[in-house]
């Protein structure tokens, strides 16, 4: 049985109290992901507790893809060896997040229950070889993966070692399923939303090519998302999927929190997979989910700073407005350079990251994964990532007291994931212009928050709102009484193309919102046609666009023919047979609406997002050299994270102090290359 230290009411009372201290302490945890399952040798486990106690570790994460290893056959719990392994543990220090592994699913259960396995486009079931081969939105397999929560929640809800729960594993990974019952689920989902089939065919235009439906069983499913496909079908296809998705994680936090009401919950919401990408915003905007969390994975390299800058739009587009720490519960080892896992700790902290806890602590001796490098050979000898990760450990212990670091933003980023589904059409999905605005802000050094505008309270001085497709009743409104009352917006190309069923607006475009414009949009040109007749030679998507007399160069597929209806140019193409509007702005309310024909890029957007940050009072980033990372923590303390190759000298008045390395400086000093700072200011 497990060990227990007090009586059941002191521990109660103590997990309680530890819960409430965890969820508002100034803690960094560094850790590892941690696989006792693979052979449950009690001796190795005790071997590697220590090796991650000397390292400094202070957190595991156990338990994810495992089902199986505590329910081998069905009804049939093992639980005591998993409970010394949390006992021991716990007698080294080191925290615990649980996994509650609900995919995949144990083939005992698709035995038992066929309806859960895959089936493919063509109607050929798959056999579950892969993970995460599971319909989830199956009754059957809801109920035991219910079940099995239930039971492991209540065993150590109240277990001493314990921070967390995770809740399932990159639910937006994993295939769609085309089988039998999830048509029939998904005429139940139509039923409910559209009521009768009439309003089925009117909301998917089924008067074209001869689609008209006459009966609820005559619906099918789309075969993906391509361009020969009915749009209006598969965004409600991929909506259907997602509530499904959905669905069952909220069934999930509901057992939790009934089962162990004062334990955090996380998840590596890996959402935006390109298997089943779902819509994650109505978990983040829940509150359900205590602390998000993902996968940090910038690659292996020092050197560039590409992969630090995706890995960190990841915990952003995961975060949305949440002012709760962040949990990067899985990070980096495999090949990465030395120093490069410390360099995306440092950065990953200017995101508001509370948590580097490296995937894996073995290199796996089997399965998928047999070759992807940890911490530890396969022989179980350290290796040089766990000496950068001891490095890590040491190093956060120093300056943890004033992390996690809460971010300050004035700028808002609208993402949609309707508008991400129905981008599938364009040259530019709406997540990379998303992610083009973001990068605006990394350069910058300044905070900026991923909305959705539906939950958004809009609470910023400057919205921007990046191939928003569909624009449906609601977020316009909220946009144009933002706008009314004041906010500055500066929405791009292929934003309010189609309303809610995924249908170009009749009426003129940017649909809904037009007037707060001040613009019409027609058509749109496909600029290596039209550079046939470009007066400065150029050749492909190449345009020249002039903003306040300056030219620049950029590269779009498309560009939008705007109409002025009251707004004014602030930029025009000109390298093409004539000047074309490209930037437009129109006073509407006490606000602001600027329109960009183009997709996000930052030759187009920076000089006119640096006068809207001088004009708007919004709060620039620490002056600090190009190729160094720096946010104010507070007022006495910055953090630095040069990640170039050079020196860098950081221009400070007055004296400060070095935290990091106990050491004093007056006036300017110098950050080492791929190093970072971290300073008091006197």
């Amino acid at each position: 049985m497990m060990k227990r230290k007090f009586n059941y009411l002191f521990i109660e009372i103590g997990v309680l109290l530890i819960s409430l201290l965890t969820a508002n302490s100034q803690v960094l945890y560094v850790g590892t992901n941690y696989h006792p399952h693979d052979d449950k040798n009690i001796d190795k486990i005790k071997t590697d507790i220590a090796l991650m106690k000397d390292a400094g570790l202070n957190v595991v994460r156990l338990g994810h893809l495992a089902w199986d290893s505590y329910e081998p056959a069905e009804g049939k719990f093992d639980f005591e060896w998993f409970d010394e392994v949390m006992d021991l543990l716990d007698e080294a220090g080191i925290d615990v997040i649980l996994d509650i592994a609900i995919r995949p699913a144990p083939l005992w259960l698709h035995h038992k229950f066929p309806s859960i396995d895959i089936v493919d486009e063509n109607g050929d079931v798959q056999y579950p070889n892969h993970r995460y081969m599971d319909d989830v939105g199956d009754p059957n397999y809801q109920k035991y993966a219910l079940r099995f929560t239930d039971v492991i929640t209540k065993r150590y809800a109240s277990h001493p070692a314990l921070i967390a729960f995770g809740i399932d594993n990159e639910s937006g990974d994993g295939r769609i399923s085309y089988s039998e019952t999830v048509r029939q689920r998904f005429i139940k989902w139509l039923q409910d939303k559209y009521t009768t089939i009439d309003n089925v065919n009117s909301a998917w235009a089924c008067q074209r090519w001869s689609r008209w439906l006459n009966d609820w069983d005559e619906i099918g499913l789309p075969p993906g998302i391509g361009s020969n496909d009915m749009p209006e079908k598969m965004l409600d296809f991929r909506r259907f999927i997602s509530d499904e998705v959905n669905g069952i994680l909220f069934k999930v936090l509901d057992v939790v929190n009934t089962n162990a009401p004062n334990v955090l919950t996380n998840t590596n919401a890996w959402y935006y997979s390109w298997m089943k990408y779902m819509d994650y915003a109505p978990i983040a905007y829940s509150g359900k989910m205590t602390r998000q969390g993902c996968g940090f994975y910038p690659g292996s390299s020092l050197i560039t700073n590409w992969g630090v800058m995706n890995a960190s739009f990841g915990i952003s587009r995961i975060q949305f407005e949440s002012e709760n720490p962040f949990w990067c519960n899985e990070f980096t080892t495999m090949t990465a350079v030395p120093n490069s896992i410390r360099k995306s700790a440092y950065a990953s902290l200017m995101y508001g990251n509370q948590m580097v806890c490296g995937w894996t602590w073995q290199s796996m001796w089997a399965g998928e994964e047999q070759y992807l490098v940890g911490m530890l050979d396969w022989d179980g000898a350290p290796n040089r990532k766990y000496d950068e990760y001891k490095q890590i450990a040491s190093e956060f212990k120093k300056i943890e007291k004033f992390f996690p670091y809460k971010l300050k933003a004035e700028v808002g980023l609208a993402f949609s994931f309707p508008s991400q589904m129905a981008s599938k059409y364009f040259p530019v999905q709406h997540d990379s212009q998303v992610q083009g605005c973001w990068d605006l802000f990394y350069w910058r050094n300044m905070d900026a928050r991923m909305l959705d505008i539906k939950y958004s309270d809009l609470n910023y001085k400057l919205l921007f709102i990046p191939g928003h497709v569909v624009m449906d009743e609601e977020r316009a409104e909220k946009i144009r009484e933002y706008v009314k009352n004041g906010g500055t917006v500066i929405m791009t190309t292929n934003s309010a193309i189609v309303d809610t069923n995924g249908q170009v607006f009749a009426t003129s475009r940017p649909g809904r919102l037009s007037d707060v414009f001040g613009i019409r949009l027609g058509s749109f040109e496909e600029s290596e046609a039209m550079n046939e007749i470009s007066r400065k030679g150029y050749k492909g998507k190449k345009l020249e666009v002039t903003y306040n007399g300056k030219a620049v160069d950029t590269e779009s597929a498309r560009f939008d023919l705007i109409e002025l209806k009251g707004a004014e140019v602030l930029a025009n193409i000109t390298s093409l047979d004539k000047e074309y509007p490209i930037m437009t702005s129109n006073k509407y309310g006490l606000g602001r609406a600027i329109y960009v024909g183009l997709p996000t890029r930052g030759e187009v957007l920076g000089s006119v997002l640096d006068d809207l940050i001088e004009e708007l009072g919004i709060k620039k980033g620490p002056n600090v050299p190009s190729g160094v990372m720096a946010r104010q923590i507070d007022e006495n303390h910055i953090l630095y994270m040069n990640v170039s190759g050079e020196p860098k000298e950081i221009i400070l008045n007055g004296k400060s102090r070095s935290i990091l390395f106990d050491k004093d400086y007056t006036g300017n000093f110098t950050i080492a290359p791929y190093e970072p700072e971290f300073i008091e200011i006197k």
